[in-house]
């Protein structure tokens, strides 16, 4: 009888990089740039040497920083998953492309039903309408039901968790077929590694598309033999490690291939730090509406346009990755729909001003915070996060999380970061509806500054409530039945 570990051994044998199932014609001449998005799961604002820290092992992202232009004030429109995914892959705000909330398959008949609608256009249908070819590995998190998958929403291959790694079942798919289950995630950031090169190696005559979305450093945290326990950071400096390496391998196959100068290369991530990981100093986490749970890195490289070093503090957000894919490859803008995103090649380029008069945070469904390149309004009282999590612990106990390692469904390494490591500051004024913070003098949002601002507040706040109504009006669109 077949034990599961057998079963997994076979299909890692079977799933090497250059077995991919789908077959791309690769005879066309590329007159057109590549690009490559490479997201992060749960990566801090200061989880990189590049944006400070002292303690993780980064020399390949830094180097890409060195080499291109870093964003000091790029903002995820949600502090957690899949809104942040569905605005990346549609250029609007969740509210406007139905994806408020986490598909979860463990989480009830409500969370297992939710996926982006049909009628949204992703960013893989609108560049595999140009003609270019489309892979995506990693996490998808905009559906994982028939019809919801990555290649039935754009993508001409996909290999991946659909989800995000310690939703139950953690499953491997190929396309649409599951091949591996329960999952080793100590090679996931390795095999994810090796079907990107494969991908590149295979398709480098046509111009491609490939959205790289890592599981690390997403709880449970993984990492291969090769990195577990030498980063000197713990296990979540050993997740960031490798994936620092697979950036690395991204960047060596592009320059072994001739493809350096006609890829346009994005390293960000989903939100910001959970427990192990840091926010630079920022207040708040993951699932906060503080900066700590919105602002994450940004680096973009490409040599030839961008120039090496250069760097930002304008305002920008996950919506423009869309908007500067369609403008740097000469792709239509779909025409029918509001889209949010603006392109901020010029951001990367030069020392242009933010393309955006305001930016707005979600938390869930509503719109909770506006802010400009220097001012942020808090309408909604601050949200906390996960920062109550594990508030009854005793000293020195561990927090048993229920999506942890079993070591029978969900397969990672016991020694988990714990609540007690909170990545951002806890400290400042309690927080309060309609609290306004300068971020450019107080980025931590310490301390209240509305009663001073009056003005500041006025404007940002008539900004939110013109936005509301575009909230109220996607509201009701939604409750109609779609034919």
């Amino acid at each position: 009888m077949k034990t599961w570990q057998s079963t997994v051994l076979g299909w890692l044998f079977l799933l090497a990089p250059h077995s991919c199932a789908f077959a791309i014609d690769s005879a066309q001449t590329p007159s057109k740039p590549n690009i490559i998005i490479i997201l992060a799961d749960d990566l801090g604002y200061g989880d990189l040497a590049c944006y400070g820290s002292p303690k993780m092992v980064t020399p390949n992202i830094d180097r890409m920083a060195a080499q291109g232009a870093k964003l000091t004030q790029f903002n995820c429109p949600a502090a957690f998953c899949a809104p942040t995914r569905a605005s990346l892959m549609t250029g609007r705000y969740p509210f406007r492309c139905g994806m408020t909330a986490n598909p979860a398959p463990d989480g009830g008949p409500a969370a297992d039903a939710v996926a982006m609608p049909k009628s949204e256009v992703t960013l893989a249908q609108v560049m595999k309408s140009a003609g270019y070819a489309t892979g995506m590995v990693g996490k998808w998190h905009l559906g994982h039901k028939a019809g919801t998958l990555p290649t039935e929403r754009g993508f001409d291959e996909y290999f991946g968790i659909p989800y995000s790694n310690d939703m139950r079942p953690v499953q491997l798919l190929e396309g649409t077929r599951v091949v591996e289950y329960p999952v080793v995630q100590a090679t996931l950031t390795r095999r994810y590694t090796e079907r990107a090169l494969g991908f590149i190696e295979r398709i480098k005559d046509r111009p491609f598309f490939l959205y790289l979305a890592h599981a690390m450093p997403h709880k449970p945290l993984a990492a291969s033999d090769a990195f577990y326990k030498k980063s000197g950071a713990g296990l979540y400096g050993d997740a960031v490690m490798e994936l620092d390496w697979s950036v690395g391998q991204v960047l060596g196959k592009l320059k072994e291939l001739g493809l350096d100068e006609r890829t346009l290369v994005v390293f960000t991530s989903d939100n910001g730090a959970t427990f192990g990981g840091s926010t630079g100093g920022l207040r708040g986490m993951k699932g906060s509406s503080y900066e700590g749970g919105y602002r994450v890195p940004c680096i973009a490289r490409w040599p030839g346009r961008i120039p090496a070093g250069h760097s930002s503090d304008q305002a920008a957000v996950m919506m423009d990755l869309f908007a500067t894919t369609l403008a740097v490859t000469g792709t239509k803008t779909p025409d029918d729909r509001e889209l949010d995103g603006r392109d901020i090649l010029p951001l990367l380029t030069s020392d242009a001003k933010s393309p955006h008069e305001v930016v707005f945070g979600h938390a869930g469904p509503e719109l909770a915070c506006v802010r400009d390149t220097r001012w942020k309004l808090h309408v909604l009282k601050p949200g906390q996060g996960l920062a109550n999590v594990g508030k009854s612990l005793k000293p020195g106990e561990r927090y048993n999380d229920p999506r942890g390692p079993d070591g029978v469904t969900i397969l990672a390494p016991y020694e988990q970061a714990q609540p007690s490591e909170h990545p951002g500051l806890l400290t400042g004024d309690e927080a309060q509806p309609m609290q306004l913070f300068d971020l450019q003098n107080d980025p931590s949002e310490q301390h209240d500054v509305a009663a001073q601002q009056p003005d500041i507040v006025k404007r940002l706040l008539a900004a939110y409530d013109s936005m509301s109504k575009d909230v109220q009006a996607a509201r009701d669109v939604m409750r109609v039945p779609q034919k």
